[in-house]
């Protein structure tokens, strides 16, 4: 029996070592097949990132079935679920398919936006606006949605009241939303946040669709202005620092 049992254990330990592993091959534009350097590679389960080298190998830490992102500057974001081959052999190839973009116009705002995103991303106002309010203990601001009076109390009405829909959606993404902090943290996810405006990526990293993205926010008393215009990083810690002070108030 003793026997039987080591047996079982041994075989459980190697069928879980073989499920996961160091996960290695090249990312290439679909169009030539030439490699694609500094592409971001994120396992979604494990919050684990990596990037793509000068000929366009990488490798990364994942388990079978976790699923990795692949997202590059002018390319389709591609995921892909991790298999028993891409554990056990490796040296996969992951074609990248660039995006056509044809701007009819490009309308040059007060914030001086060129209609290139790669550009303009690097150029969206940090909002330090003045109208926002601050919980006395807590750790961040609210950035005003309105100059209204009644701003302030919109802020603590909509953490405070239990039939808001941001309670709802707070407490059915629960899941998703326990994630924001091991997100925030990560060094690489914020440098590549910090250049994108399409949310595409903060989607796929936190679980939740784009529109929940914009409700909360419009909830926790932010701008229509501000959503609209915010890169992808000013969002995640905006819905973070929200959640940070819901669980807080709820108490």
């Amino acid at each position: 029996m003793k026997q039987f049992l080591f047996f079982l254990l041994l075989f459980t330990i190697q069928f879980s070592s073989a499920q996961k592993g160091t996960i290695t091959g090249v990312v290439q534009n679909a169009a030539d097949d030439k490699p694609l350097e500094n592409v971001n590679i994120f396992n979604i389960e494990s919050i684990k990132g990596s990037i793509s080298k000068e000929d366009g190998t990488f490798e990364i830490d994942a388990k079978v079935n976790d699923t990795l992102y692949f997202s590059y500057l002018g390319f389709k974001p591609f995921k892909a679920r991790v298999t028993n081959d891409w554990v056990k052999y490796g040296n996969i190839i992951i074609k990248l398919t660039e995006l056509g973009i044809a701007l009819e116009e490009v309308v040059v705002s007060s914030h001086g936006l060129t209609g290139f995103v790669e550009i303009d991303a690097k150029n969206i106002p940090v909002y330090t606006n003045s109208n926002s309010y601050e919980i006395p203990g807590l750790n961040k601001r609210y950035e005003g949605g309105s100059k209204e009076p009644s701003g302030f109390t919109k802020t603590v009405n909509a953490v405070f009241n239990p039939i808001t829909s941001i309670y709802n959606l707070f407490n059915k993404k629960s899941k998703q939303l326990r994630r924001l902090r091991k997100i925030k943290d990560d060094e690489q996810i914020r440098n590549l946040l910090i250049n994108k405006v399409d949310r595409e990526t903060l989607v796929a990293l936190v679980g939740i669709e784009k529109i929940d993205l914009d409700e909360i926010l419009l909830n926790c008393n932010y701008s229509k202005d501000y959503i609209e215009t915010a890169n992808d990083l000013q969002i995640l810690d905006a819905i973070s620092n929200c959640y940070e002070e819901y669980k807080v108030l709820n108490r």
